[in-house]
């Protein structure tokens, strides 16, 4: 009898102590695991401040290289405004309309040159077929020419980056005989 109580006994303590132990090993398991989770919560808040920085510092860098940008264009145009002033004073000085015109096309050529610099290209379209996309009818002008052909540009045109940023405003060939038909 003694055995039989004495061998319980010892099954429940060995059932405690395994059960203690799972208990523990639960326990830690969970500690490590909270324990991660504020690691990983840590790291969450450090990226989110820094992507905030990198954000802040990238707005400021952007606003940074459009002034830089401007800069660069309004010397150039400054450049042209010393020609412009230059023509004005020659202009006045001299009654000489030959000198006048020279003036006017060496701004024209300063002008032309700083957009190409730039990058502007101007729209080639006189002798072309109409082109929608890049240019806007103004006039449609009876002539033997093709019907649709661009006869004359009012209004130059240009194109930044693959880019139309003012459509060519031009008079379009309209055959006489569509108009008798009609």
């Amino acid at each position: 009898m003694f055995n039989e109580k004495e061998s319980s006994t010892n099954v429940s303590d060995a059932a405690r102590e395994q059960k203690l132990t799972e208990h523990e090993i639960l326990r830690q398991s969970l500690e490590e695991k909270i324990k991660l989770a504020k690691d990983y919560y840590e790291q969450l808040l450090r990226l989110k401040a820094e992507f905030e920085n990198f954000r802040k510092r990238s707005e400021k860098e952007k606003h940074a290289f459009m002034q830089w940008g401007k800069e660069e264009i309004l010397l150039k145009q400054i450049s042209i405004m010393d020609v412009l002033d230059h023509a004005a004073r020659s202009a006045k000085d001299s009654n000489n309309i030959e000198s006048i015109i020279k003036g006017l096309e060496l701004i024209n050529i300063e002008m032309s040159k700083m957009l190409a610099d730039e990058g502007v290209k101007e729209i080639e379209c006189v002798g072309k077929k109409f082109d929608p996309e890049q240019q806007e009818a103004v006039e449609k002008v009876e002539s033997d020419a093709e019907e649709d052909t661009v006869l004359e540009v009012v209004q130059k045109g240009y194109i930044f980056n693959s880019r139309v940023i003012r459509p060519a405003k031009v008079k379009v060939a309209n055959h006489a005989a569509n108009n008798e038909n009609k």
